[in-house]
């Protein structure tokens, strides 16, 4: 209900785009989304970024949460009441201790997928089968990660706890799919230079794993191939974060003008400190698929951007402009770093991240600018792009 916007095939060199059916104002919500599968990532889980097993809601009090950023376990945060975060509501599976946020993201769990990849006592067991392919997978995704095994895993899971197994594997093929040479180029981007051979090894923990007859051509190299490619191309960075949360609520408080420059200025310097300690590392992060956000192509120039303002999976969609009926609503893959970046810088970006050329207004009208970056741009090429693209895709 409410949702301003549809998908829509353009070409089958573009595929498919998400267009307004009516129209839009500036600053509001097209629509909010929940994935159909979705999942923290491995690094992020193992350096104790506690978050909901289902739906990513950061588990910590916004307190707990900059004390362990900062290194700091005397840390006081002013206005406590602003943290949003109800331990008394957390539960967790009785058989394997995973936590979620509420009795109905550990219902909605077990219904969907959690039955199928609950460990119980083999939890800490390194010779457990699933335990050997988030090993396995680890020790190739280094971070800044961009993606998890575990989300293939629960796609496998989910469609093995159906009764109507059909509804899944027709829910999971809308997603954009690439060919075969495309998807080496996927999966040659996810595991890097020196991972690329050990797709293989990947599939055989998974199929030990995880094999399931109705779901036999996943587990073939070719499909395995598919599915990460899929997860690759498809999947949506998540980020949450309790203090992020508590900012956002202290910001709107109504404080004389004293009180408000104290606050603001312990939030500024609380951030420094933290970058000091923790790095860009501050959310808990994973990542989902989404039908409708999938669906959004990119333009240097967007006309929304995505958020997740609940502190859950919950994808928010946000107009940034006005939007007519008909319109097509496009979102940024890049940061806003690189969006003001040359044309030629852009598309280095997008291709090798993303495997497509732009053509946007902003590129074609930039189309005749020479192939080259400018020399302070030279010095901003290389290592960081895939760490500013995380970090933009999980910005909360």
């Amino acid at each position: 209900a409410g949702i301003a916007a549809e998908a829509r095939f353009i070409s089958s060199a573009k595929g498919k785009g998400l267009f307004a059916t009516k129209n839009i104002r500036k600053g509001e919500t097209v629509f909010v989304e929940r994935p159909v599968v979705s999942s923290q990532f491995l690094w992020n889980a193992l350096y104790n970024y506690r978050a909901c097993d289902h739906c990513l809601r950061a588990l910590e009090t916004a307190e707990e949460n900059a004390q362990r950023l900062l290194g700091k376990s005397s840390l006081v945060l002013p206005h406590p009441e602003q943290c949003s975060i109800r331990k008394d509501l957390h539960q967790q599976c009785p058989r394997c201790q995973v936590t979620y946020c509420s009795a109905e993201c550990k219902q909605a769990a077990l219904e969907q997928y959690h039955q199928v990849l609950c460990l119980g006592p083999s939890r800490d067991d390194p010779t457990h089968p699933l335990n050997k392919l988030q090993e396995a997978w680890r020790n190739m995704h280094y971070p800044p990660e961009t993606s998890s095994i575990m989300l293939m895993a629960r796609m496998v899971a989910s469609v093995k706890q159906a009764k109507d197994k059909e509804w899944w594997i027709k829910a999971f093929s809308q997603f954009c799919s690439k060919t075969a040479n495309e998807e080496e180029e996927i999966v040659h981007k996810l595991l890097g230079d020196k991972f690329k051979g050990q797709l293989e090894l990947l599939r055989l923990l998974f199929t030990e794993a995880l094999y399931d007859e109705h779901l036999s051509r996943w587990f073939t190299p070719e499909g395995f191939r598919s599915l990460f490619a899929l997860v690759g191309t498809n999947g949506q960075g998540i980020g949450t974060s309790s203090l992020s949360q508590w900012v956002h609520a202290c910001d709107a408080l109504d404080l004389p003008m004293l009180q408000r420059e104290e606050l603001d200025a312990f939030i500024d310097q609380l951030y420094k400190d933290i970058e000091k300690e923790s790095g860009e590392f501050l959310n808990c992060e994973g990542s989902g698929l989404y039908v409708l956000q999938s669906c959004c192509n990119h333009s240097c120039i967007p006309n929304a951007e995505t958020s997740f303002p609940e502190n859950n999976f919950l994808l928010h969609l946000t107009a940034l402009e006005d939007i007519e009926a008909g319109e097509e609503i496009c979102i940024s893959y890049l940061d806003c770093c690189q969006r003001e970046r040359s044309r030629h810088s852009r598309n280095k970006i997008l291709r090798e991240n993303y495997l497509f050329t732009c053509s946007c207004p902003k590129c074609l009208v930039q189309a005749d600018d020479p192939d080259v970056t400018s020399d302070e741009e030279e010095e901003g090429e290389g290592e960081t792009d895939d760490a500013e693209l995380e970090d933009e895709m999980t910005d909360v």
